[in-house]
């Protein structure tokens, strides 16, 4: 797999990636998916249009009705809503590559707590996640095309079950999370659709 970046100062070089699991059946659109005279944007700005035709203000509080936040990767095969079996309005969803614990990740439970009134998080990650295969090789690699580091990390991993007991521990030390006693990590089986439950360290 190949990454392109934006460079205005010289020529373009593609970073390359071994990450052939982030590759999905859902990854190259299928004939008719994208409109023949327009983009995926106009294709979802139409679907849009429909949706909104039949649109119902649901008259809710933006507080979710069971005061969890869930962070998950944002992997395309993880259809959270369905997989366990929350409504609009029941949750909080922060989704990022990996579904790693970030400072942004806690700082948007920081927010879901203090000021929205959740309780309980639920870490979940998945079964052939990318960042098992990608490293801080990938920042390097970045760095040496565009001129410039990332300030991120890659977050990579290569035991999924460890990093879940990371994450679960980064946010029970938190010092800005009100509440910590109900915090639980998971992995997803992309190919069975289950969760399996991680003890914590």
């Amino acid at each position: 797999m190949a990454f392109f970046v934006p460079s205005h100062s010289r020529p373009r070089t593609p970073v390359t990636s071994n990450v052939d699991t982030m590759t999905t059946s859902a990854s190259l659109p299928s004939e008719g998916a994208i409109p023949a005279d327009g983009t995926v944007t106009d294709r979802l700005v139409e679907a849009n249009g429909e949706y909104a035709e039949a649109f119902t203000d649901p008259g809710m509080d933006a507080r979710p009705v069971l005061r969890v936040a869930v962070v998950a990767c944002m992997d395309a095969r993880l259809d959270l809503h369905k997989a366990l079996g929350l409504q609009l309005g029941d949750c909080h969803t922060i989704r990022n590559a990996g579904g790693v614990v970030t400072d942004d990740v806690i700082r948007s439970l920081t927010i879901s707590q203090r000021a929205l009134g959740t309780r309980s998080v639920v870490l979940i990650h998945h079964t052939t996640c990318g960042l098992e295969s990608l490293t801080e090789e990938f920042r390097h690699e970045l760095e040496l095309e565009v001129g410039q580091r990332p300030s991120w990390a890659v977050e990579g991993f290569r035991d999924v079950d460890q990093d879940v007991r990371q994450s679960i521990e980064k946010v029970r030390t938190s010092p800005f999370l009100l509440h910590t006693d109900d915090i639980r990590g998971f992995v997803f089986d992309v190919k069975t659709g289950r969760l399996r439950e991680i003890t914590p360290a």
